[in-house]
């Protein structure tokens, strides 16, 4: 077997559901990414606004670069759990562990193997600054759709991408075709009409980004239509039609935790630091701590509350620190006026 078909092979023994080859050279649509940073649409997150050059030449991140290796790990689980009666949706990929220390572990091995036929690479799974979903449509592994989101022809959109630069000079694919045609539902599927055009996203405005990205209060005008999600959001993934030729993933470790949809969402309003992070010990939702946490919750409860969730929210609006109290009382309002339609 020539080298490109023994990566390949060892790629899907790793778990990964396809490994394509896009050529080393500056990223398709940069221009575009250099517009959004410069209409500020990447809100908080200012590393989008660093290193520009990195995040657009895979040879400014690894000199004498000739390919990126772009990979697929699908995540998908099915539906939601059973036990996921509490009354809030998080995002798919965050119902167990971390997906960063299982990926970056088989990027590890490919990337010894690969230094064993000579190749130097650097390898992220989106931690650096690499425009990936760019890199993934020149290798013909899916392309961007109008959620700005990547799409597989077999696994839809439920799936991590992770990517090697590689001095290896490895026979590159063909990049793939726009298959969205009219469709527009992932855009009309954003709650908060983040997607302003196609392929357009103000990450401000995105339930993902207020959710978990954001460390600040929720702006009132999005904190209805954020409705009952406490960590991200999946709408405009699951409104693409390309997901009903989704597979079940076969790695146990994406399978939603129990300890964390046992929970109802008043539960969590009882969580210390310390109980935080042992329920959600080695999953991305850690990252964002309690209090951003509970501001979540908080808004959840205010827009699908009950009288039942009262006591809780008022203990947590006397909570000293102010991201907590102030989405509590909110709630509250919330509860109230519309225990007053009633």
């Amino acid at each position: 077997m020539d080298l490109k078909t023994q990566l390949i092979s060892q790629a899907h023994e790793l778990g990964f559901a396809d490994c394509r080859i896009a050529p080393a050279r500056p990223a398709a649509h940069r221009e575009i990414y250099e517009q959004w940073v410069a209409e500020g649409k990447y809100g908080d997150m200012a590393w989008m606004a660093r290193n520009m050059d990195r995040r657009t030449d895979p040879c400014v991140v690894q000199p004498g670069a000739k390919t990126v290796i772009v990979l697929a790990m699908n995540y998908y689980q099915g539906p939601a759990p059973a036990t996921a009666a509490g009354g809030y949706r998080i995002a798919r990929y965050a119902w167990n562990e971390d997906y960063h220390d299982l990926i970056v572990a088989k990027l590890k091995a490919l990337d010894a193997f690969l230094i064993q036929h000579g190749g130097t690479q650097r390898y992220y799974v989106d931690t650096g600054p690499v425009l990936e979903r760019d890199f993934a449509s020149e290798a013909g592994l899916g392309w961007g759709g109008k959620s700005t989101m990547q799409i597989h022809r077999q696994l839809g959109t439920w799936f991590f991408l992770a990517e090697l630069i590689s001095t290896l000079d490895l026979a590159v694919d063909t990049p793939a075709r726009d298959l969205c045609g009219k469709c527009t539902r992932c855009m009309v599927a954003c709650p908060t009409q983040a997607i302003t055009a196609p392929r357009r996203m103000d990450a401000r405005r995105c339930v993902s980004y207020l959710t978990i990205e954001s460390k600040g209060p929720i702006p009132l005008e999005f904190r209805r239509a954020m409705g009952d999600r406490i960590y991200g959001c999946d709408d405009c993934l699951s409104a693409c039609p390309w997901n009903k030729f989704a597979q079940l993933s076969q790695e146990a470790t994406f399978q939603a935790r129990e300890t964390v949809f046992n929970q109802k969402l008043r539960d969590f309003l009882t969580l210390t630091d310390e109980s935080f992070r042992a329920l959600f010990a080695k999953s991305p939702i850690k990252r964002i701590k309690r209090p951003a946490f509970l501001r979540n919750v908080c808004v959840a409860l205010g827009n699908v509350g009950t009288d039942e969730d009262v006591a809780a929210l008022e203990i947590a609006a006397q909570d000293e620190h102010p991201l907590i109290s102030e989405h509590a009382q909110w709630a509250l309002q919330e509860i109230w006026l519309r225990s007053k339609k009633v």
